[in-house]
């Protein structure tokens, strides 16, 4: 049978409180009701489903510490919570728009210097003052791509080309 992660991404995540089969649903559910009961001052709201509530009950206060050289860029230390994303539903509103799917908040990386995000269909993403980028497909692939410094590719949307 096939390992989820590979070996060095399995052992950072075990460190940080991770272990297969980890579902923690009723802190979850109480983070989608503290995001969703949340309007920004300009009426912007979270919106909240079902690959996002997976992702919070799985990976839900995981926090890596891994600075330092990786395969392809440097690591970056970060954070699964998504109420690190709280005060940012307009510009999660506004990346979905483009995306043509909600996101939602899934935590942050570098002490708040990027927020990470995950759409309706699971992808990850993390978006920091350069712009948008694509981490991965599925929480796994995200999770490897920050543990093992892979690097990450940038969203290009039509209004970048104005």
């Amino acid at each position: 049978m096939e390992a989820r992660f590979p070996a060095d991404v399995a052992s950072a995540l075990a460190k940080a409180g991770w272990f297969p089969d980890r579902k923690r649903l009723p802190m979850a559910e109480a983070w989608a009701a503290r995001l969703s009961g949340y309007v920004s001052p300009e009426g912007h709201r979270h919106t909240v489903f079902p690959a996002a509530l997976e992702a919070w009950a799985e990976f839900g206060e995981i926090a890596v510490d891994l600075d330092g050289p990786g395969i392809e860029v440097a690591r970056t230390p970060f954070a699964i919570d998504p109420l690190r994303g709280l005060h940012q539903p307009r510009t999660l509103a506004d990346l979905g728009r483009s995306l043509e799917l909600p996101v939602a908040p899934l935590g942050e990386e570098r002490d708040g210097a990027a927020l990470l995000a995950i759409d309706a269909v699971g992808r990850v993403y993390s978006l920091d003052h350069a712009g948008e980028w694509f981490l991965g497909h599925s929480m796994d692939q995200a999770l490897t791509t920050l543990i093992n410094g892979l690097r990450a590719e940038r969203l290009r949307f039509l209004t970048d080309a104005m």
